[in-house]
């Protein structure tokens, strides 16, 4: 048996609740993992909130959480890139029929987790997986190069602050909005030129540091209704990849500049059974990337227990956090 926080029912009021389940088997191609931390993302709470309205929700009761860091404890049959005591993080759980992160066990498919970084601590790792995918997933796709001038959309928050040190990492001169003092001092301590999307106009910023000519590759991870932004921001023939785009938009800003647009849901392999090994290649180079430089994972200053997932989830609705949430074990 272990120690779980189970979600009895959906719903803005619902609550987690401390239950003893059972400890997972550990199947072939999969991995027994000891969780010694774990994160909440934004699509945690909203699995909470709404429940059956989201295709992805598990049945109830359930187990929620992605995100986690921790150690193998068993190996299944087949798999060949883990032994018994391998520190390693992913993002494996959490949705449909996959059980989460809330428990004190995770067994995961092998395909989606990799060793841990070793210069991170249990807590940086786990904060990862899901935003750091979703950033190298976007900024490879829209084909980021060395040289390049990038805009991210929200540079302070989960994927912004990962994607603007990747596009650096890559060689790209880096730009980035932020709604405050403290956001913008963050992304400038990331390496990234700050702009403060509340007194700086769209164009204005475009003219400031392209000379009107636009920014080659946008992420947007703000997304929605900040769409229509990064299209008057895109250069001619430019890319933008987002996180959000469930709306409705007039696309013919895109079609005029021959804008190409990239949407990143990276929970695709996880739904869908689709090329999950992509997502254990991409933790393994972030891996490579982290350990070879001065990679900064940003930790909102709050702790808490696995008892008080419900307080870290609303540390994370509260908007107050700057950085992610961690859980620890």
């Amino acid at each position: 048996m272990m120690n779980a926080m189970l979600l009895k029912t959906y719903g803005e009021d619902a609550k987690f609740e401390a239950t003893e389940i059972e400890k997972p088997e550990t199947e072939a191609g999969h991995v027994l993992v000891k969780i010694a931390a774990t994160s909440v993302n934004t699509v945690d709470t909203m699995i909470r909130n709404m429940g059956e309205e989201l295709p992805l929700s598990p049945a109830l009761p359930a187990l929620l959480g992605m995100d986690f860091a921790g150690t193998v404890e068993a190996v299944g049959e087949g798999v060949e890139n883990y032994s018994v005591g391998d520190e390693v993080y992913g993002c494996a759980g959490g949705l449909a029929d996959l059980p989460g992160t809330l428990a004190e066990y995770i067994a995961a498919d092998s395909d989606l987790i990799a060793h841990k970084p070793k210069n991170l601590s249990m807590r940086e790792a786990a904060a990862l997986p899901l935003v750091a995918i979703t950033a190298y997933e976007g900024l490879k796709r829209a084909g980021i190069g060395a040289g390049q001038k990038v805009l991210v959309h929200g540079g302070s928050g989960g994927v912004g602050h990962v994607a603007l040190q990747l596009a650096k990492h890559w060689g790209a001169e880096v730009y980035s909005t932020g709604g405050g003092d403290a956001q913008l001092a963050l992304i400038e301590k990331l390496g990234a030129t700050g702009i403060n999307y509340k007194t700086e106009s769209v164009e204005d910023y475009v003219e400031k540091h392209t000379g009107g000519a636009g920014f080659e590759l946008i992420f947007d991870t703000v997304g929605g209704k900040n769409l229509p932004k990064s299209f008057e921001a895109a250069a001619l023939n430019g890319q933008i990849a987002t996180t959000v785009s469930m709306c409705e938009l007039d696309l013919n800003p895109v079609h005029f500049k021959g804008l190409s647009l990239h949407v990143v849901f990276m929970l695709i392999p996880m739904l869908h059974h689709f090329k999950r090994y992509e997502h254990g290649a991409i933790l393994a180079d972030l891996a490579s990337i982290i350990e070879s430089s001065d990679f900064e994972v940003v930790l909102d200053e709050t702790n808490f227990s696995l008892e008080e997932a419900g307080e870290a989830h609303a540390r994370l609705e509260s908007g107050k956090a700057m950085g992610k949430v961690v859980i620890d074990f």
